[in-house]
C-alpha cells in the first residue's frame, strides 16, 4: 500500500476547464481557508492565461486577487503553471519576460511551479526551473502526454532523463490533457519514466474527458505514481480532473493512505455549487466515452470554442466535421501535442479548413511560425504537400520576415514604459485599453453575490422558453425584474 499526496486544482485547472477561467478572487475567498486546511500537498493557483481573462473579461487585477488568495491560504504551498516560451497568446514570449513573470509569481507567494513545453525545448524549461530556485520553490518538469506514432515510451523516457538530471527539477509531471491514458499504456509508460527519474516523484494530471481518468489514477498509483491532481467535485470531471471526493474514497477502499481532512470537502463543494449556479457556470460534470476524442485529442474546453466559431458562420452542425479535421491536421503537422498553444493552433486551422471549404486556403500566422521552427524542433516532419501549401500562403513571407525577438528585461521595461515588473507583466499581456477598464472597475471584490433560487431558475427557464423580452416577479420580499439581453 502507498501514501499518496493529493494536489488540489479546483481554483486553477478546475475553473479553467469548466468556467472558462472566469473565477474571480471573490468567488474563492470565502472557502480558501478551508481549502488551505484540507491537507493538500500543493494548491494549484494560477497561470498566465488566467491573468489575461481576469483582466479582459472580469476587469479584475490578477495580482491583487492573487495576493488575497495567498494570504487566505498560508499553510499550503501555492503553484503556478509556466509554458516555457510564452506568457500568453499563441506566439513566442521573450525569455527575459518569462523569467520576470516567474520571479513576480514567486514574489507574490508561489513556491511551487510546473513548467512545460509541448515540443520539449528542455533548455528553456530548465532555465525557468533555475529561476524558481532563486526563491527556494519546487519545480515540476511536465511531460505533456499525447497519443501518436512518435510519442513512444522511449520518447518520453528520454525527456525525463534530461529533466531529472537537473537539480532544479524536483518532480516529473505526467500531464494528460485529453484523458487518454489507460492501464495498458500506463503499465509500460510509468516504469519507463521511473527508471529515468533518479528517484524523483512522479505526478499525474489527467483530465477526465473520456470518463476513464479516475481508474487511470488508481492504476498509476499501483505503478508507483505518488502525487495525483484532483478537484473538488463541482469543478471536477468532464474536461477537468477526477474529483477529490471519489479519488480519496477509492484510495481508502484499496488500502492506500492520504493526508486529507475529508470533512472539509463538503462545505467547499456546497459553496462552489452555489457560485456556479449563480454565475450560470456548469458544475458536477460527467463525460461519456467517445472514440473520436482519442483521434483528435482536443482538450475539453476547446470544444466550446469550436462551437462558438462555427455558430458565427452559421455552421453549428459541422462540429463533428471539425473534430475529424482536427485529427487529420494534427497528423499532417507532425503530431504536435494537444496542449496550449498547439491544441489551439491545430484546432483553429481545422476550423478554417472546414469554414473556407478548401483545406489550407487560409493559413494562420501561428501555423506558418510552427512550420518555420519558431516554436522549437518538431516532433515529426510536416507532410511535404502540406508544408508546400503553408509556405506558399499569402502570409508566409511576412511571418518568416519577423522571427521571435528576445530583448533584455531593461529593453522591455523601456518599451512598456515602466520599472514595476508587476505592471510590466500586465502591459505585456493585454492592450492598454483592457488595463484601463480593469482599473476603472476598482479594487478586487472579496465576495460574490449568490443570488439564486429554484424560483428564479424557473423564471429564467420560462423566459427562454417563451422568448419573453422582460418579466417581473416577487421572491419573498424581493422584487426581481429580468430583461432579455439587448432590450
Amino acid at each position: 500500500m502507498a501514501h499518496i499526496d493529493i494536489l488540489d486544482t479546483t481554483i486553477r485547472d478546475g475553473q479553467q476547464a469548466l468556467w472558462g477561467m472566469r473565477m474571480t478572487a471573490g468567488m474563492a475567498l470565502p472557502v480558501a481557508p478551508l481549502i488551505d486546511r484540507t491537507g493538500y500537498s500543493v494548491i494549484d493557483l494560477t497561470a498566465s492565461s488566467l491573468f489575461e481573462v481576469l483582466i479582459r473579461h472580469c476587469h479584475e487585477n490578477p495580482w491583487e486577487g492573487m495576493d488575497l488568495l495567498v494570504q487566505a491560504m498560508p499553510r499550503t504551498p501555492k503553484r503556478a503553471g509556466m509554458r516555457s516560451n510564452a506568457a500568453v497568446s499563441f506566439g513566442v514570449t521573450p525569455d527575459a519576460l518569462m523569467d520576470a513573470w516567474m520571479r513576480q509569481l514567486a514574489i507574490h507567494g508561489c513556491r511551487s511551479f510546473w513548467v512545460y513545453d509541448v515540443l520539449f525545448n528542455i533548455d528553456k524549461m530548465l532555465r525557468l526551473a533555475k529561476v524558481s530556485k532563486e526563491f527556494g520553490a519546487t519545480c515540476a518538469g511536465a511531460l505533456m502526454f499525447t497519443l501518436s506514432p512518435v510519442h513512444t515510451d522511449e520518447y518520453y523516457a528520454d525527456k525525463v532523463k534530461k529533466l531529472a538530471a537537473s537539480p532544479d527539477i524536483d518532480s516529473i509531471l505526467v500531464y494528460d490533457t485529453a484523458g487518454v491514458l489507460e492501464k495498458e499504456r500506463l503499465s509500460t509508460l510509468i516504469p519507463a519514466l521511473i527508471a529515468e527519474a533518479r528517484g524523483k516523484p512522479i505526478e499525474m494530471h489527467a483530465n477526465n474527458i473520456l470518463g476513464q481518468s479516475g481508474k487511470a489514477y488508481l492504476d498509476a498509483v499501483d505503478l508507483g505514481v505518488t502525487v495525483l491532481h484532483t478537484s473538488n467535485r463541482p469543478l471536477a470531471n468532464g474536461p477537468a480532473v477526477p474529483s477529490t471526493q471519489m479519488f480519496a474514497h477509492n484510495l481508502s477502499m484499496l488500502g492506500h493512505t492520504h493526508d486529507l481532512d475529508l470533512s472539509l470537502l463538503a462545505p467547499v463543494a456546497e459553496h462552489f455549487e452555489k457560485v456556479g449556479r449563480a454565475a450560470g457556470y456548469p458544475v458536477n460534470q460527467n463525460n461519456e466515452y467517445d472514440v473520436l476524442a482519442i483521434q483528435h485529442q482536443v482538450p475539453g474546453g476547446m470544444v466550446g470554442t469550436f462551437k462558438a466559431n462555427l455558430a458565427q458562420h452559421g455552421m453549428s452542425d459541422r462540429l463533428e466535421d471539425v473534430l475529424r479535421e482536427t485529427a487529420v491536421v494534427r497528423r499532417e503537422l507532425g503530431y504536435p501535442g494537444m496542449a496550449t498553444p498547439f491544441s489551439q493552433i491545430v484546432g483553429i486551422q481545422a476550423v478554417l479548413n472546414i469554414v473556407s471549404g478548401e483545406r489550407y486556403k487560409i493559413v494562420t500566422d501561428e501555423v506558418i511560425a510552427y512550420a518555420a521552427g519558431f516554436y522549437g524542433e518538431m516532433v515529426a516532419p510536416i507532410e511535404p504537400n502540406v508544408l508546400d501549401k503553408i509556405m506558399s500562403s499569402a502570409r508566409a513571407k511576412d511571418v518568416l520576415a519577423s522571427p521571435p525577438e528576445h530583448p533584455s528585461i531593461e529593453e522591455l521595461r523601456k518599451r512598456h514604459g515602466t520599472d514595476d515588473d508587476d505592471e510590466l507583466i500586465l502591459r505585456a499581456l493585454v492592450p492598454e485599453a483592457d488595463l484601463i477598464r480593469m482599473r476603472e472597475a476598482g479594487p478586487v471584490k472579496r465576495s460574490f453575490p449568490l443570488l439564486s433560487s429554484p424560483e428564479l431558475d424557473q423564471v429564467q427557464q420560462l423566459m427562454r422558453m417563451a422568448q419573453t423580452p422582460a418579466i417581473q416577479t416577487t421572491i419573498g420580499k424581493m422584487q426581481v425584474e429580468l430583461y432579455r439581453q439587448g432590450i
